[in-house]
């Protein structure tokens, strides 16, 4: 079949793969911006004004007085904890909510769904939220950040769909073969859900990662503080002296602005890492979670 030029279509094209990159540099610079600055000189830094395509003078002292700083390491550990407890309890309750939730037998699905999804427009607030977890003594503990966010809705929305839509032969043969709930559950759903279930961990786990507003409240030990929340404290409230204790008078103040891209990057690129191996889960889990057959 012969095809005909469209000029029309062609100058859509043009255009909209060219607004299209304009959004990529304007999306991407300001990561590649902090990576530039957390390896240039700080005197150089300092002095310069304006864009940055290049080191300015490379150097290392940033990185090496971040990690000097015992709060970092101490940090990283204290939000590994958090992120690894935190996401495998929430996949777990997730998941197991999701699988009773989705069942066709289960008669009072549709209204606690109901029920459930209310808490997505109307919640009790922050101050009931903060007396609740005082009242469970959760107080300086991880369970704080952990526990009351175990269940996303959203999250617990995408897993139902992504159950419901697994045909149900599946597991009326499984029961005919004499399995029960926890093996058409480990061995039927949670393998055929798993791109989902990849994109459910994705979520959870760049949640955890990010989160520093409920250790805010909740900790108030700072030993128990989660990287982001010492990351806020040193771009902030500008702390950044525990690192400088060597430096002195005007130095001090240009070093600390190289520092703090250097904390930057070393808070943002774990995560950063991790999300090319779930990728390719993303967007198929996505859609097979939101859309009910």
């Amino acid at each position: 079949m012969k095809r005909y030029f469209n000029f029309g279509s062609f100058v859509f094209d043009i255009f909209n793969h060219l607004f299209l990159f304009f959004i990529v540099i304007v999306t991407l610079y300001p990561f590649l911006y902090v990576l530039l600055a957390s390896f240039s000189d700080a005197l150089r830094l300092t002095q310069h004004t304006g864009l940055i395509f290049k080191p300015l003078g490379f150097s290392l002292n940033a990185y090496a007085l971040t990690f000097s700083n015992p709060m970092i390491l101490r940090g990283y550990l204290n939000t590994l904890t958090i992120v690894v407890f935190g996401t495998v309890l929430n996949v777990f309750l997730t998941t197991m909510s999701a699988y009773v939730l989705s069942r066709r037998q289960f008669r009072a699905s549709n209204f606690i769904m109901m029920m459930v999804t209310i808490t997505m427009f109307i919640s009790g607030g922050l101050v009931p939220f903060y007396l609740q977890v005082r009242a469970l003594h959760l107080h300086n503990t991880y369970m704080a950040i952990i526990f009351p966010t175990a269940i996303s809705t959203f999250n617990l929305l995408i897993l139902r769909n992504a159950f419901a839509a697994i045909p149900y032969s599946l597991e009326e043969s499984a029961r005919m073969d004499g399995a029960n709930d926890m093996t058409i559950y480990l061995r039927i759903m949670f393998p055929l859900a798993l791109p989902t279930i990849s994109v459910i961990i994705l979520y959870c786990a760049v949640g955890h990662w990010n989160g520093w507003f409920n250790a805010m409240l909740f900790l108030s030990k700072r030993e128990t503080w989660p990287l982001q929340l010492i990351l806020r404290e040193i771009l902030i409230n500008n702390s950044v002296s525990d690192m400088l204790t060597s430096v002195g008078g005007t130095d001090k103040e240009m070093i600390g602005e190289s520092v703090k891209y250097a904390t930057i990057v070393v808070a943002t690129l774990p995560i950063l890492l991790v999300y090319p191996y779930l990728q390719k889960y993303f967007i198929h889990g996505v859609l097979v979670g939101s859309v009910k057959e």
